[in-house]
This record gives structure tokens, sequence and C-alpha cells, in this order.
């Protein structure tokens, strides 16, 4: 489909439930999100690198007991702003108790998101998605770089409302210590 039929059918303004129908009707795995401010994201589908990495995030919590129920890829969260909800799709999310079912979960429990960066993602994740989930008040927001050591940057939520990096360290040191010396445990409530 041309850019300029694309445009044609485009509503003037997208709403989430919008952007939750685009990402049920595209067949070839793309991820659609908005910001707040109602910007449109077209993320590409996720490669096999991706999901391992993924993989081994969900089985090192799910090992450590967290509830499947808890931690969750993929899933939408309804980012609120000051003119409207965006929403974005985080690739896991660890949860104090299971969000309410929907397309579009609210932050209220959301512990952590993980974002693992894609080719052309890198200043979606590295900027635009720290002062998103900042300014939602998710404690913890991690980023995977693709880089050889699969670098986790670690970030937390000060009292100040700001991200604070914690910690930076390649994927395979994180995963031998324990997710309780990282993040709150299941069912925590801070």
């Amino acid at each position: 489909m041309s850019a300029e039929a694309v445009g044609m059918h485009m509503p003037a303004v997208i709403k989430l439930d919008d952007v939750a129908v685009m990402n049920a009707a595209d067949s070839n795995g793309h991820r659609y999100e908005n910001s707040p401010e109602g910007v449109l994201s077209v993320l590409p589908p996720p490669d096999s690198v991706h999901a391992m990495i993924a993989s081994r995030l969900f089985a090192w919590l799910i090992m450590a007991g967290w509830p499947a129920e808890q931690v969750l890829q993929a899933v939408g969260v309804r980012i609120p702003g000051p003119n409207g909800d965006g929403g974005r799709i985080p690739d896991l999310t660890v949860w104090r108790e299971p969000p309410r079912r929907g397309v579009w979960s609210a932050v209220v429990g959301l512990a952590l998101v993980v974002e693992i960066v894609s080719p052309g993602s890198e200043a979606m994740d590295a900027v635009t998605k720290v002062r998103e989930y900042s300014a939602a008040g998710i404690p913890q927001y991690w980023v995977v770089e693709r880089d050889a050591a699969q670098t986790v940057i670690l970030r937390r939520l000060t009292h100040e409302g700001r991200y604070e990096e914690r910690a930076k360290m390649p994927l395979a040191w994180l995963l031998q210590t324990s997710p309780g010396d990282r993040l709150d445990g299941p069912g925590s409530a801070s």
C-alpha cells in the first residue's frame, strides 16, 4: 500500500482504540504505538535475537517466583498525558498483581517496564520512553542494548519523578543475580 493510500484512510486524530485496531489488523507483526501527544509510531516486528532476550528475562523472573500472570510480554500500557492518553507496548512488563483484562492496561501496579532496543528504536527507548514512563510514575525502566554484551541499563524512579541509572551490566551478568536484588518481589507494594 502506498503512503498516499495510507494517508487517505488515516483518521485526523488517532486514539488508542484506533491503535488497537491497527495492531490487530497488521498481518506482518508491526507494533503501533502512540504518545500522549498523539504521535503515531510504527515499530518493526521483533527479530529472533529480540525474542531470545525477552524469553531469557521472562524465564529469569518466573524461575525467581514471579507468577506468569505478572510477567507479560508485549502488553499494551496506557500512558496518561495532559491532553489524552498514549499507548506503548513494552517488550516485557512486571506487575505487582495481574493487570485488569483489556487492550491498554493502566500503569497502576506496574513495577517494571523493559524495552529491548531494535534497529531504529534507539532514540525512542533512550529519550522519549524515559520521559513518558517517568511521567507515568513507573518505578523501574530497563533498556537492553543490542551490542555484543546485550548491555542492560537499569533505571529507578527517584522521589523527584526522574529516572536515575542504577546499574549497567551485560545481560549474562544480570541473569546470574537474583531479581530480588534489583526489583521488589512478587506481590510487593513498593
